[in-house]
């Protein structure tokens, strides 16, 4: 749809500057602009959880938000327990791990991009491992791959079903110690 000079002139007049020249919707007094942006969290975080980078990230992304602001707001959410690194990271990790197979180095890497520290995702990591070993992770997703797709037949299956289970984050050593013990049962198996 063409936009008319009209529209245009709507539009600028609607987000026009005050004469200090700072824009209306910054006029809000600093208690209601804190006010919004705990809202706001509070709307972000009963969607999903989320670190404290996530949620500053995002809040810092709203209308009339400041680093005083925001920063005040996660303080205030931290108080009261809604935010937790330690606990949010551990939550993530155990569910990932529930939800299917993965390894240590993939948790590591998506917790990273969730913008967990290294010594808080350490920690949580070592939580999950402690309760699920990565052995045994490992072997239900070999199983799983080799129920849907069968035993590697060939040189070339063998180093997809490697690469899968690298990209699933499982450790080099790991993924080769496990596939030798494949490839020794399938030997067994035809003599």
């Amino acid at each position: 749809m063409a936009t008319t000079i009209g529209d245009t002139k709507t539009r600028q007049s609607r987000k026009s500057p005050n004469h200090d020249g700072h824009e209306v919707s910054s006029r809000l007094d600093p208690a209601k602009a804190r006010e919004r942006a705990f809202q706001r969290a509070a709307k972000l975080l009963s969607a999903k959880p989320r670190s404290v980078a996530e949620l500053r990230e995002r809040l810092l992304q709203g209308r009339g938000a400041t680093k005083a602001i925001v920063e005040s707001v996660i303080q205030r959410l931290s108080e009261y327990g809604y935010l937790d690194d330690a606990r949010f990271a551990h939550s993530y990790a155990s569910l990932r791990v529930q939800q299917r197979p993965i390894g240590r180095q993939r948790l590591q890497r998506d917790l990273w991009l969730k913008k967990i520290d290294k010594a808080t995702a350490n920690e949580a990591l070592d939580l999950v491992f402690a309760a699920t070993p990565e052995e045994e992770l490992i072997d239900r997703a070999i199983e799983k791959r080799l129920r849907l797709h069968g035993r590697p037949q060939s040189r070339a299956e063998t180093k997809k079903l490697f690469d899968h289970l690298l990209r699933q984050g499982f450790a080099f050593e790991l993924i080769g110690e496990k596939l030798r013990t494949i490839s020794s049962v399938e030997v067994d198996e035809d003599v």
